[in-house]
């Protein structure tokens, strides 16, 4: 029961001594808060922490964008003997495996796992928000033995010292990671967006929305900070993500470092989930509402009859 999470925050709605001195005073509303407004803030701060744990699936994938196209620069991007993909076009991959595994996961997936779950929805939202860490987690882990191979061919052509020359394997062995971090998205990024939007109260929708927006954003900077760590302490003269030379640098070992994060960070979503209760379908009653309009209309009467009583005491 969330009245047993943050029971501290009970305080905010019981009336204090100085508060009942003068039944007919307006109440002071940055001191009292009605019930219902607190359990509010208790189902927020509830979630705060299996949303967190989405931070580090953003920082895994904003690689995407940056070191992936730089290998995608040293490849062979021909389609036909006169046309060529651009490297930032890649990403192509990814959102057409999101759009199309959107509509799959609803048309195929939730019917025929439903069969067995029971669950009008196949699955929970936990449950979805667990695969789409899984397969986030095996998408960077495959990214390891791609640069591997990319610069095993770049040896064999003598083309490590010539980070302009393109070295002959196609650039569609990139393709796996790209659909598999779209496929994560299906499953994790659209998990947790109807994780909070399910369990936060109604009014507080919006600010789900947003607390998904700045999930985002921390798992962003998340990114830039574990690239910025790796190329200090990397070493100068083998350094894992050098600015110039990528057929010089360990990519691999930082995919791998990516993916030992990315269990840890696992690891850290099973203890959230294990302690998580779903919000009770009776946490908000109809009644409870009631009663708490109730009480902000009486509150009102008794404000509106002290103004009168104060004018006709004026008059």
């Amino acid at each position: 029961m969330l009245h047993c999470v943050h029971r501290w925050l009970d305080k905010a709605a019981i009336v204090t001594g100085e508060e009942c001195r003068d039944p007919n005073a307006p109440p002071n509303w940055w001191k009292l808060a009605t019930v219902h407004r607190v359990e509010e803030l208790k189902s927020i701060i509830r979630v705060l922490p299996i949303s967190s744990s989405g931070i580090l699936l953003i920082a895994a994938s904003s690689h995407l964008p940056s070191f992936v196209i730089q290998q995608a620069r040293t490849m062979d991007r021909h389609l036909s003997h006169s046309f060529q993909i651009s490297p930032a076009n890649m990403s192509i991959f990814s959102v057409l495996t999101l759009m199309s595994g959107v509509v799959l996961y609803e048309r195929l997936f939730v019917p025929f796992i439903r069969r067995f779950t029971k669950n009008p929805s196949g699955i929970t939202t936990l449950q979805r928000m667990g695969i789409g860490f899984v397969i986030n987690t095996i998408a960077t882990l495959i990214s390891a033995p791609v640069e591997v191979k990319r610069k095993a061919v770049a040896a064999k052509y003598h083309l490590l010292d010539s980070p302009n020359a393109t070295i002959p394997i196609s650039v569609f062995w990139l393709v796996p990671q790209y659909c598999l971090h779209g496929l994560a998205d299906v499953f994790m990024s659209v998990g947790l967006f109807e994780f909070l939007y399910d369990q936060s109260p109604e009014s507080m929708r919006s600010s789900a929305t947003a607390l998904y927006c700045i999930v985002i954003a921390l798992g962003s900077y998340a990114g830039t900070l574990v690239v910025s760590l790796v190329h200090k302490y990397s070493g100068k003269e083998e350094n894992w993500l050098p600015d110039r030379n990528l057929n010089r640098g360990r990519l691999d070992y930082y995919y791998l470092l990516v993916s030992a994060i990315q269990v840890l960070n696992i690891i850290y979503f099973g203890i959230c989930v294990w302690f998580y209760t779903y919000k009770p379908l009776e946490e908000f009653t109809e009644a409870s509402i009631h009663k708490d309009l109730e009480l902000e209309q009486d509150n009102n009467t008794n404000i509106s009859s002290a103004n009168s009583k104060h004018g006709g005491d004026a008059e």
